[in-house]
C-alpha cells in the first residue's frame, strides 16, 4: 500500500513538473528577421495563446534562426528543445515528400485558392503527412506567389514565354516548368539576377513583389505579369514532443491561437505586398495580370507526372488541391 501511495505521488509530481515545463518559457523558432510578416503571426500566436490560457502559456520568438538553421531547427523540435516554429513547405519536402506538392507550378489557381486549400480538406491531409515526422500543424501562413517579369513585353499567353532566356532556382521542376512554357530556363545565383538582366544576359525572371521591389528587379525589367505560378505556404507547427504533454482543452486552445494568428499573418502579408506592389507601381512598371492560366496548367501536365511518378502521393493531393472550390 505505501509503495502505491509512493507510486501515485511520483506520478502525480511527474505530471506537475510536465504541465508546468510546457506552460513557462515556450521557445519558438522562426528564419525570418523582426517584423516581417511571418515574425508578427508568431508574436501574435503567443500573444493570443497567453490571452487564452490567462498567461499560463508564454515564451520567446527568437528570430533571424538564431536557434540554428531549419535542419537543426527540426531536430531540436524533435527532442523538445523547442516548443514551436514556422518552416516553409517547400524546404520541408525534403522530410516530408508529401510537402512538395506546393511546389508543383501553377498547382493553385491564386492565393486566395491557396488559402482554401490549406484551411480544408487538402490542409487535414497534408497535416497527417507532417505529423508522421514528429511536427504537429496548426495553421498555414502565407508567403506570398511568384509571377514573371522581364525586360521585353508583358506575357499573356504562354506563345509571348517562346525563347526568352528567363532566370529559375535550381530546382529541376523550375527548369522542367520553363522548358513546357517554350522559355529557355537560366539557372543562376539570386545575386547575379539584376546585372544579368541590365546586360541582356537574361530577359527575364520571376519572385513575388516584395522581392521585386527590395531587390530593384524593376529598375531593369519593367514588365510585371502576374501568373502567381507557384504559391508556397509556410506552416506554423508545434513539436511533437509539447504537444503531447497537452490536454484535449489545452491543445484546443492551440489550435485556436494558431488559426487567429494565420488570419492576422495573412493580412500582414497583403499589407507588406501591397505596400511594395504600390512601389514599383508608382515607379513605371508596367502590370498585367494573365487572365486565362489553364493553357499554362495544362501544359504542367507532364511536370506533374514526373513529379508524381517520383512521390505518388502528390497523385491524391493534386486531386485534393483540384477539388478545393
Amino acid at each position: 500500500m505505501k509503495k502505491y501511495i509512493l507510486l501515485l505521488c511520483g506520478l502525480a509530481l511527474t505530471t506537475a513538473f510536465s504541465s508546468v515545463a510546457v506552460a513557462k518559457n515556450l521557445k519558438g523558432w522562426n528564419q525570418h528577421a523582426e517584423g516581417y510578416p511571418v515574425s508578427k503571426g508568431m508574436e501574435k500566436f503567443l500573444e493570443i495563446l497567453g490571452e487564452k490560457s490567462n498567461g499560463k502559456f508564454s515564451g520567446k520568438v527568437y528570430h533571424g534562426a538564431v536557434l540554428g538553421k531549419q535542419d537543426n531547427a527540426v531536430n531540436q523540435m524533435r527532442v523538445g528543445a523547442i516548443d514551436f516554429g514556422v518552416f516553409s513547405l517547400g524546404w520541408m519536402a525534403k522530410a516530408v515528400p508529401a510537402a512538395g506538392v506546393v511546389s508543383l507550378p501553377f498547382v493553385f489557381k491564386n492565393e486566395a485558392h491557396s488559402y482554401r486549400a490549406v484551411d480544408g480538406n487538402f490542409g487535414k491531409m497534408l497535416s497527417a503527412e507532417i505529423e508522421k515526422r514528429q511536427l504537429v500543424p496548426i495553421g498555414y501562413y502565407a508567403a506570398g506567389s511568384r509571377s514573371f517579369y522581364n525586360s521585353k513585353k508583358p506575357i499573356n499567353s504562354i506563345a509571348d514565354l517562346k525563347g526568352m532566356k528567363i532566370r529559375v532556382m535550381g530546382n529541376q521542376i523550375f527548369v522542367d516548368m520553363m522548358t513546357q512554357l517554350g522559355a529557355n530556363a537560366t539557372p543562376m545565383a539570386f545575386g547575379e539576377v539584376y546585372q544579368a538582366l541590365k546586360t541582356g544576359v537574361i530577359d527575364g525572371a520571376e519572385n513575388s513583389w516584395p522581392s521585386y521591389n527590395s531587390t530593384n528587379h524593376y529598375e531593369v525589367a519593367k514588365y510585371y505579369s502576374d501568373s502567381q505560378h507557384l504559391i508556397i505556404p509556410e506552416c506554423l507547427c508545434v513539436a511533437k514532443k509539447t504537444w503531447d504533454r497537452l490536454t484535449d482543452a489545452e491543445k484546443q486552445m492551440w489550435r485556436e491561437a494558431g488559426q487567429a494568428s494565420v488570419e492576422y499573418q495573412r493580412k500582414e502579408w497583403e499589407t507588406y505586398s501591397d505596400m511594395s506592389k504600390n512601389k514599383v507601381l508608382a515607379a513605371g512598371v508596367q502590370y498585367n495580370n494573365i487572365a486565362n492560366k489553364q493553357p499554362f496548367q495544362d501544359a504542367m501536365t507532364p511536370v506533374y507526372n514526373n513529379a508524381i511518378a517520383k512521390t505518388p502521393v502528390l497523385k491524391v493531393l493534386i486531386q485534393a488541391i483540384k477539388d478545393t472550390q
